[in-house]
């Protein structure tokens, strides 16, 4: 077992890996992440298979089996998607079970297509969770102003949540408000109050878009800030009377987890965000370069104070310099979602390509 990724571990942090491939889960290299660096979960959106889908052959079989059963390119992605997933779903069962379903999730996100319609996402995420039927399985739905209103939906349904795309303290509460409205329906309709859900903060982006417009010494302070700020307020409502009437029900808290923490900047520490955000009753999805990073050199000082510590004080520099942390956190959820909306452009196109290849072609790509 890794020193340092155990570290973490043994801090309270759980850490999943921010990647899935078919070739990882072919070759063993995800049970060993899982062996020997802590990893206990994992998570996955549209930019990521676009790239395990669009960078090799692995899947121009299945794709051209499935495109021959006339399945439209969306369908042929779930398929392939749902795959991969459920596979790194059963690797993960022991840990599921051992944590009392605390720990051991894969993620699955909806169509970024879908983040303007309430009602669309709703019934996406109840379609996709019941294909799954895996109980380690979260359906991601983006912590937009209409997404908002559908993870209240999908927690009263029953239905696993990642809250995905969340850039501030308040888009955070946002989603939190949602998952209490949900499992305090549930309680009242007399069901189980046990649906889990992680709200997932994106740091760094923050700190690659101010930069240009940031003096040097403010540069790779704002993720951080904001994660600070994001974390107190957590603590907060995890103290206050609400929260401890739904827990006495038997409900189980809706985790934060840290997202975007690959270093951006080549003149930061290539473990910086890992380091900087080790916090108790927190998850940290990284990604594969970043985690082999810190399991060779990463170091793990002190947690994040649950007061929020020096967060305002930075945050109040960045204001003298003229940001303005909330538009730019609206501004950081609009990119997201356009951002994830062009690989999944990108990801149907590779498929649509794919599949118009000979038959026989594909078939010695798949087996190669």
């Amino acid at each position: 077992m890794n020193a340092n990724t155990r570290k973490l571990h043994d801090l309270g942090q759980r850490i999943w890996l921010d990647n899935i491939t078919r070739e990882m889960l072919n070759n063993g290299t995800l049970a060993r992440y899982v062996a020997e660096l802590s990893v206990t979960g994992l998570t996955s959106n549209p930019t990521i298979f676009e790239h395990a889908i669009g960078s090799g052959d692995l899947y121009d079989a299945a794709i051209q089996k499935l495109a021959a059963n006339g399945l439209p390119c969306e369908d042929i992605f779930f398929e392939l998607a749902l795959q991969d997933l459920t596979q790194a779903a059963d690797l993960f069962r022991p840990v599921f079970d051992a944590s009392g379903g605390g720990d051991g999730w894969v993620s699955l996100e909806v169509s970024p297509l879908l983040a303007d319609d309430t009602t669309g996402t709703i019934q996406a995420a109840a379609r996709l969770h019941a294909r799954a039927a895996r109980p380690n399985l979260f359906i991601k739905i983006p912590g937009t102003p209409e997404g908002i209103p559908a993870i209240e939906q999908s927690i009263f349904d029953g239905v696993p949540v990642n809250v995905t795309l969340l850039f501030s303290r308040e888009h955070c509460l946002a989603a939190a408000h949602a998952y209490l409205r949900g499992v305090e329906r549930r309680i009242q309709a007399g069901l189980d109050p046990k649906v889990e859900s992680v709200a997932s903060l994106f740091v760094s982006r923050w700190d690659v878009v101010v930069k240009e417009d940031v003096q040097p010494q403010l540069h790779n302070r704002l993720g951080v800030a904001v994660a600070m700020r994001t974390y107190k307020a957590y603590c907060d409502l995890l103290a206050s009377e609400r929260w401890q009437r739904l827990a006495a029900a038997g409900a189980r808290p809706q985790r934060l987890l840290w997202a975007s923490t690959g270093t951006k900047d080549p003149a930061a520490p290539d473990t910086f965000y890992v380091e900087a955000l080790a916090a108790a009753q927190t998850i940290d999805t990284i990604p594969e370069k970043t985690l082999l990073a810190f399991a060779d050199h990463g170091k793990v000082g002190a947690a994040l104070p649950a007061d929020g510590g020096y967060a305002e004080r930075v945050l109040d520099e960045f204001k003298r310099e003229g940001v303005d942390d909330d538009a730019l956190a609206a501004r950081l959820q609009r990119e997201g979602v356009q951002a994830f909306a062009k690989s999944w452009s990108g990801l149907m196109a590779r498929i649509r390509e794919k599949s118009s290849q000979p038959a026989v072609a594909a078939e010695s790509a798949g087996t190669a």
